[in-house]
């Protein structure tokens, strides 16, 4: 079937919700990208906590702002969309203004913090989506998610350099960056709210019937807790391999980095469009397999040690990116195409939640298997995702 999805920046903004949304988009990015690699740095340079205590306070805020998912899919599925994103987006300066008003050596302020930070991370995707959803339908829909996804990405990564070239201003340049994070969200809130998109439940709950069930999605949602591994291999899996396994320099787990970065801003809605000649779960399947063949390339770089090792796992870093953006442009896209839409915001809530709890244990499975040798990561990885593939296959 031959694909006629619009791939003109003006189509994809328009089916994404209009310039002033993406351009919320862009600033809540880059605010989220100056802040989020530097949290823990926060904690313990500015706050004087301990490493071990302030990454359980983050952790702690990652699983608790879960709990909030189920709420937001009842909020959704009353018709919140734009407000639904913008709150995301004011929770998260709340959260930034805890962050600054916290008193060094105590780590309740901080955790409170990243609380509320969770809380807005976990919300915004499940509402991004439910208001994306509302405005395009079909292959159009699939478009314009995979390409918010590569401007949030763009964000992310303007976001972090600039957070980067920062650093050399010590404590106070890390409490300004928190305070501009928080003024670009309470920026993006304002925008996201204006667009004004809202659903009509009501409607679609007289379409589809009151008593409908919810689609549980078990298998699908299950194979998601392990594909979304693939997001932490970049950040977390690669940098400890190159650094601790095969002694490489700093500047490979850099160069991973960036090249994940730009082949998600350049090929996201490429691949989309792309796929979109094939089955929804048929392409997630797909990037099963992808990914699958990237971590046993990865087992296959790792054994060449040191000298070639390092170059090699930079080049199969680029084929787990295209398993991670054919994962990206096709996990969301089947899962909105499969909800009913007067249940839309649950589903998502429940997606949202089987991808939050896979990103929150990923670094402790990937930190507890790579001590064990590159047969225990990366072929235990391969082992679970092709089992996945096949679940979302059948």
């Amino acid at each position: 079937m031959a694909t006629t999805t619009k791939t003109r920046p003006r189509a994809l903004i328009d089916a994404s919700g209009g310039p002033r949304y993406a351009v919320a988009l862009a600033v809540d990015a880059i605010g989220t990208g100056l802040l989020r690699p530097f949290l823990l740095l926060y904690g313990v340079t500015v706050l004087r906590l301990s490493a071990p205590v302030t990454g359980t306070a983050m952790t702690v805020g990652v699983a608790a702002g879960l709990g909030c998912m189920p709420v937001v899919g009842r909020w959704l599925d009353r018709g919140a969309r734009s407000t639904a994103v913008a709150a995301s987006m004011l929770v998260r300066v709340l959260g930034v203004v805890l962050l600054l008003a916290a008193p060094a050596g105590h780590v309740w302020p901080f955790a409170t913090a990243a609380l509320f930070l969770g809380i807005g991370n976990q919300a915004w995707p499940a509402a991004h989506a439910a208001l994306v959803a509302t405005i395009a339908h079909g292959r159009e829909r699939d478009a314009a998610l995979a390409g918010s996804r590569a401007l949030r990405n763009a964000g992310l990564g303007a976001g972090a350099l600039l957070a980067a070239a920062c650093l050399t201003g010590g404590t106070a340049a890390l409490q300004a960056l928190a305070a501009i994070t928080g003024l670009g969200y309470l920026a993006a809130a304002a925008l996201a709210w204006s667009v004004h998109v809202h659903a009509h439940p009501a409607a679609d709950a007289g379409r589809h019937g009151d008593d409908e069930p919810i689609p549980r999605m078990r298998a699908l949602l299950c194979a998601n807790v392990i594909y979304v591994f693939c997001l932490n291999v970049p950040e977390i899996a690669l940098p400890l391999v190159l650094v601790t396994q095969l002694h490489a320099s700093p500047v490979w787990s850099a160069a991973v980095f960036v090249a994940n970065t730009v082949l998600v801003v350049t090929l996201q809605v490429p691949v989309t469009v792309l796929m979109s000649r094939f089955a929804r779960r048929a392409v997630l399947a797909l990037a099963g397999v992808v990914l699958t063949a990237s971590y046993l390339g990865f087992l296959a770089a790792t054994s060449l040690g040191q000298g070639w090792g390092a170059p090699a796992v930079t080049a199969v870093s680029v084929v787990c990116t295209l398993g991670e953006i054919i994962y990206a442009g096709s996990a969301t896209a089947l899962v909105t195409a499969l909800a009913p839409a007067h249940v839309l915001g649950r589903v998502l809530a429940r997606f949202q939640l089987s991808t939050g709890f896979g990103l929150a244990v990923s670094p402790a499975v990937i930190t507890t298997l790579a001590p064990h040798g590159s047969a225990a990561l990366w072929g235990g990885l391969a082992a679970a995702t092709l089992l996945s593939a096949s679940v979302v296959a059948r």
